[in-house]
């Protein structure tokens, strides 16, 4: 019975956390966000005291629910366990690897402490699964949405709309696809193996497993030492022979209490008389010592490289990359973004875009504004509003409004009003501050005249400008976001138009 309510359980919050990563039409409710919030890596960089000591509590009561039940990894690892061929059956016990465990686990403590987190969110099992549900399963379930908007149609049936399929980073893609298929295969020929040798927050939690009220325990006056619970273990922490279960491996499956025949498998409190207490084994020693001198050598920022080549316009290369409203600043974000992509897939405008070099080595994949396909939309708070681990802090409308990422640059030479001798005047159209507005050039032509100051970054100037490959209006980056200063709309005056101008 308790494995069949942890999978339905499980079954449920996998398929809500994968659809609300994939949604791109936004029909989910933002209630669902909460199912981020709880996972335990974002929370623990977000520093969510509540959720921390949510699972720190559950874990010392019943083990690693949080492993079997709420991790959207442990979940598809089991989903690709489940699809195992029959000559691949049978599982079998294994000794940890117990010095690769705490390695791991130390250096991504270092990489936080030291605000590398890009390397410990790449073994993160939430953001690895987020990476995986932008970057490969929602362009699949696009594709799958314009196959059937093709075939109602046909049927004047017009409830579905086509969406643009792409990749948004070549980067995020490979990393997402290696993902998938690395720990794919070794769900499918391991079972949890990834769980316990590489992923950090099942071996911090398997250190609090160990001390557990709540626990699978073996009645050895029942049981014959047939080894069928252990064939069955996807973590293969049972050792049949001895008895013994490895409580910092276990997962709370439930998988072994329903294959034992003779119910010597129970969930149960009670500690038997001979049962080992558990120790702090020299591994752990270890582990704190290998963190302890990490921490005084920690990894320094690389510096950006590559140049831009030069074109027939005047050229020019963005100083600083944009990041996200509520970022505060890209050193903050660079300390708390594990790169899940949760913003990007939620983002309605599609301005955000995973980094490769925008950010220098500290910042692959995490989220940067681009407006090659769109503009940041002024009342709109989305990314700040779903992310998980405190990377963007939420911002009211009212806030954003006045959140400065970047500056509005304007370069005259790239103009096609200066070029062409012709005017155009979409930059200031689509300003929703006035930062750009039109002033007179030469023959009776008008020229765009920049306001940096009251400028918010939101990009609509540079996304609507004509002139490629080198704009003649961008936004450059601020590295710590400012305050805008507050602007007062101007008059709108009526204007006759004699006869079109085209």
């Amino acid at each position: 019975m308790l494995r069949k309510i942890r999978i339905a359980v499980s079954l449920v919050l996998f398929l809500l956390i994968t659809a609300y990563f994939v949604d791109f039409a936004g029909k989910l409710p933002d209630r669902l966000s909460f199912l981020t919030d709880l996972q335990f890596f974002p929370a623990l960089l977000a520093v969510h005291v509540v959720v921390i000591l949510f699972w720190i509590v559950l874990t010392l009561l019943f083990g690693r629910v949080y492993c079997s039940s709420l991790c959207p990894m442990g979940i598809f690892q089991d989903i690709v366990a489940w699809f195992r061929k029959k000559k691949h059956k049978k599982y079998g016990y294994r000794k940890p690897h117990t010095v690769l465990r705490y390695t791991i686990l130390a250096v991504c403590v270092v990489c936080l402490l030291s605000g590398f987190t890009i390397l410990a969110g790449i073994v993160d099992p939430y953001s690895a699964y987020g990476r995986m549900a932008v970057n490969l399963f929602k362009p699949v379930y696009a594709a799958g949405n314009n196959l059937l908007e093709n075939i109602l149609v046909r049927f004047d049936n017009y409830s579905l709309y086509r969406v643009d399929i792409s990749v948004r980073s070549w980067v995020s893609f490979v990393v997402a696809l290696v993902t998938l298929l690395t720990i794919g295969f070794l769900a499918f020929r391991y079972g949890r193996l990834y769980c316990n040798t590489i992923c950090p927050v099942g071996t911090l939690l398997g250190l609090l497993s160990k001390y557990s009220l709540f626990k699978i325990r073996i009645d050895e006056s029942k049981c014959n030492s047939c080894g069928l619970c252990q064939t069955k273990c996807k973590s293969s922490c049972i050792d049949s022979k001895a008895h013994r279960i490895d409580y910092s491996r276990c997962v709370d499956c439930f998988t072994c209490l329903d294959h034992c025949k003779h119910k010597a498998l129970v969930f149960s409190w009670k500690r038997k008389q001979n049962e080992e207490k558990p120790v702090l084994d020299n591994s752990k020693r270890r582990f704190v010592a290998t963190l302890a001198t990490g921490a005084m050598i920690a990894p320094q920022a690389w510096a950006r490289k590559g140049e831009v080549l030069a074109s027939g316009l005047h050229p020019y290369k963005k100083k600083q990359a944009i990041s996200p409203p509520g970022a505060r600043s890209t050193e903050r974000l660079q300390q708390h973004c594990t790169a899940c992509h949760l913003c990007v897939a939620r983002c309605p405008s599609h301005v955000l875009k995973p980094a490769w070099t925008e950010y220098g080595l500290k910042g692959v994949m995490q989220p940067y504004m681009s407006f090659e396909k769109g503009f940041c939309n002024f009342d709109c708070t989305v990314c700040s509003d779903v992310c998980p681990n405190g990377a963007l802090q939420p911002l009211t409308k009212e806030e954003k409004h006045l959140t400065q990422v970047g500056r509005v640059v304007f370069v005259e030479e790239n103009c096609i009003v200066h070029t062409d001798g012709t005017n155009c005047g979409a930059c200031s159209e689509h300003c929703p501050t006035q930062a750009v507005s039109m002033i007179p050039y030469r023959d009776e032509l008008t020229i765009p005249s920049v306001n940096p100051d009251i400028c918010v970054g939101c990009g609509g100037c540079e996304y609507v400008c004509p002139v490629r490959p080198y704009r003649a209006i961008y936004v450059e980056g601020n590295a710590v976001h400012r305050e805008a200063e507050p602007f007062v709309e101007a008059e709108k005056t009526e204007v006759e138009i004699g006869d079109f101008g085209f």
